[in-house]
């Protein structure tokens, strides 16, 4: 909803895609698996579908098996999938970049072993950052890499970890000096050969895929299983905050934009008082300020999503459209809620549902607060935390 400008390729992709998700995937996250988990076999043929269309695979460089596809075409996919599913969102997010890790830091072996099942939609990936005393600030983590010969003994706890029990290998990053910023290095874990405990954190909304905590107790990895340098995980971490916030935007866009496409559906339908609501005044003003909105959203996260294709540092943009699109789902879809009346309260209309999938968007990657802070920072060049 709302004009995007498209070249003929874009078209084309947005369109194949768009059509397989309403065909094949639609029911399956707004009826089949509303609110229950969707079984890790059932998600991995709808990644393998979806590899197929660029999802993931677009993420990465031609070089090493991917599509290679631009930025602004891979934020224009990812918004296709929002508006279907945030849960689905979800899988496709981390897989792309557990993905983008492995195909620009990781040495050879691990990249050979692990990226071509990413790009294919067959394998799982966790990214590992958060801990219960740790969110937006990665200078606290605590879990600890110890060196051991020709291995880390890895022990700590991870929570709200996207993926975790679909997860076939875990990208954690790990202190391994007390040193602030140069402290803290990335390593992969293969569940199966360097086993960690995962348990589901159940919550308001998007349970029909894995939010979990992570429990390493002392693992042992090959030292050769670092992905990047010792010590760089802070640098590589902070440039996947700003790129992730982006693909965090595109699913406030997508809920937000799903909800306006319910609310004037149904208030086309709906009639009251001799009319469809729809010719209320009212609720044409409503529809046509969350339009704005969500036009509004697009544009700020289509606009750091050319910016990181161009090359440029988008760190404040990137903070903006998380902000401004998260936020803006919130107030969309409980608008939509309100134009459905008694009946957006009720698990038969979608807009329920995706009031509750509004309320965490403004939380990973940082919240609100956190991107205000770092806009903030970037206007003024004083840091406020």
């Amino acid at each position: 909803m709302g004009h995007v400008i498209r070249t003929e390729e874009q078209e084309m992709a947005v369109d194949g895609l768009k059509r397989y998700l309403a065909e094949k995937v639609e029911t399956i996250f707004s009826k089949t698996h509303r609110d229950s988990f969707v079984p890790k076999a059932e998600m991995r043929a709808i990644m393998t579908e979806l590899a197929g269309f660029g999802l993931v695979s677009g993420m990465v460089r031609e070089q090493h098996g991917g599509m290679g596809i631009d930025w602004l075409t891979n934020t224009m996919l990812f918004e296709e999938v929002c508006a279907t599913s945030a849960d689905l969102s979800i899988p496709v997010l981390i897989n792309s970049f557990g993905a983008q890790m492995l195909d620009l830091i990781a040495p050879d072996h691990l990249r050979d072993r692990y990226l071509p099942g990413l790009v294919a939609g067959t394998a799982f990936c966790s990214v590992a950052v958060s801990e219960p005393d740790v969110g937006s600030n990665v200078l606290e983590v605590k879990t600890r890499a110890r060196k051991d010969g020709n291995d880390y003994i890895i022990s700590g706890e991870k929570t709200w970890i996207s993926n975790g029990s679909y997860s076939d290998f875990l990208i954690c990053t790990c202190r391994t000096s007390d040193d602030p910023r140069k402290g803290l290095t990335h390593f992969l874990l293969d569940k199966k050969e360097h086993p960690y405990e995962v348990r589901d954190i159940k919550k308001i909304a998007l349970n029909s895929q894995s939010t979990a905590q992570i429990f390493l107790n002392d693992v042992r990895v090959p030292a050769s299983n670092m992905i990047g340098n010792e010590g760089e995980a802070l640098k590589n971490t902070l440039s996947l905050f700003e790129r992730s916030r982006v693909f965090v935007g595109v699913q406030g866009l997508g809920v937000a934009r799903r909800a306006l496409e319910e609310a004037v559906r149904y208030a086309k339908e709906r009639k009251q008082h001799g009319k469809v609501i729809a010719g209320h005044q009212l609720i044409s003003a409503m529809l046509a300020e969350m339009a704005t909105h969500v036009d509004a959203a697009r544009l700020l996260v289509y606009r750091s999503a050319s910016m990181i294709e161009a090359g440029m540092s988008a760190e404040m943009e990137a903070a903006m459209a998380k902000y401004y699109a998260t936020e803006i789902a919130v107030k969309v879809a409980r608008q939509a809620v309100q134009i459905h009346g008694g009946n957006g309260v009720t698990t038969d209309f979608l807009v329920e549902k995706l009031a509750r999938e509004a309320i965490i968007m403004t939380i990973p990657e940082g919240t609100t607060q956190i991107q205000q802070l770092i806009i903030g920072r970037a206007l003024t060049g004083v840091p406020a935390f």
